[in-house]
């Protein structure tokens, strides 16, 4: 647990009346050496929102190795598809379509192997609970009729196609490195700021596709700077609202606008 996003994880199992443990760490701070006890399923958030801290793909992969028997989740809610997951060494992944796929909320996309689903029936036997309608064997069950449990978000999948289609024409390589450009010459910005800073210290840990920015008491100044600009950054997460923004990052964002972004940054005074 390193921020909003991730705590929900560790709350919802709480919820569901699990055995659950944590890790945490202060928001905006980065994971040591982690001593997971012998369990089910480690809960990762990949990319936490709320902060602006990225998983390290080396430091994902390093759980199967060390857990064999463990299912491995990992969030991609606001990084996908930019991260390189090695899917080998992982068991189970979600996003929502509405931050990187750049799409209207209202459609997530699940992804789980065989290990899941062996796992949900071995807890159904035992007369376990694992949801109802929407547990993991009925999902499967209608998927392999191309089917859902219920009427589906039809023009949400057929968008979701689209885009994906015209991602695969632009190529996953050329889709991370601009993110990289784009994320580079934000931090860069942001770094070189007299009055603008970025929240996550620690450069191996700072995610490419939400970067936050530490404000202080010109938040409000610089968001206004920005709005007259015709940009709109997000607010600060929670109790951040007031001293910091946030920066979307994803494949719809051009790299015109991002350089027009670090030159509008650079143009504020007080």
């Amino acid at each position: 647990m390193n921020g909003a996003f991730s705590k929900k994880f560790y709350e919802t199992a709480v919820q569901l009346n699990k055995r659950a443990s944590k890790t945490e760490v202060k928001s905006g701070e980065g994971f040591q050496e982690i001593n997971v006890p012998s369990t089910e399923l480690i809960a990762l958030t990949q990319n936490e929102t709320s902060t602006g801290v990225s998983m390290p793909m080396s430091f994902v992969n390093n759980f199967r190795s060390k857990h064999p028997n463990a299912l491995i989740a990992v969030d991609v809610v606001s990084s996908l598809p930019y991260p390189d997951l090695d899917y080998s060494k992982i068991d189970t992944a979600f996003f929502s379509v509405q931050k990187g796929f750049g799409l209207p909320a209202g459609l997530g996309v699940w992804m789980v192997n065989d290990r899941c689903l062996a796992k949900s029936e071995s807890l159904l036997s035992k007369g376990i609970s694992i949801g109802s309608y929407h547990s993991l064997p009925s999902l499967v069950t209608h998927a392999q009729k191309n089917q859902t449990p219920e009427t589906p978000n039809v023009l949400g999948i057929y968008l979701l196609s689209k885009v994906v289609q015209d991602m695969l024409r632009r190529g996953i390589q050329v889709i991370r490195k601009e993110t990289e450009y784009k994320s580079a010459i934000l931090y860069q910005a942001l770094s070189t700021h007299t009055l603008l800073k970025p929240f996550v210290k620690d450069e191996a840990w700072r995610s490419k596709t939400v970067i936050v920015a530490e404000c202080g008491d010109q938040t409000q100044k610089i968001t206004k700077h920005l709005i007259q600009k015709g940009m709109q950054p997000g607010d600060g997460y929670g109790s951040s609202k007031t001293h910091q923004l946030r920066f979307a990052n994803f494949p719809a964002h051009s790299k015109e606008q991002y350089e027009l972004l670090v030159d509008t940054l650079a143009e504020f005074k007080v």
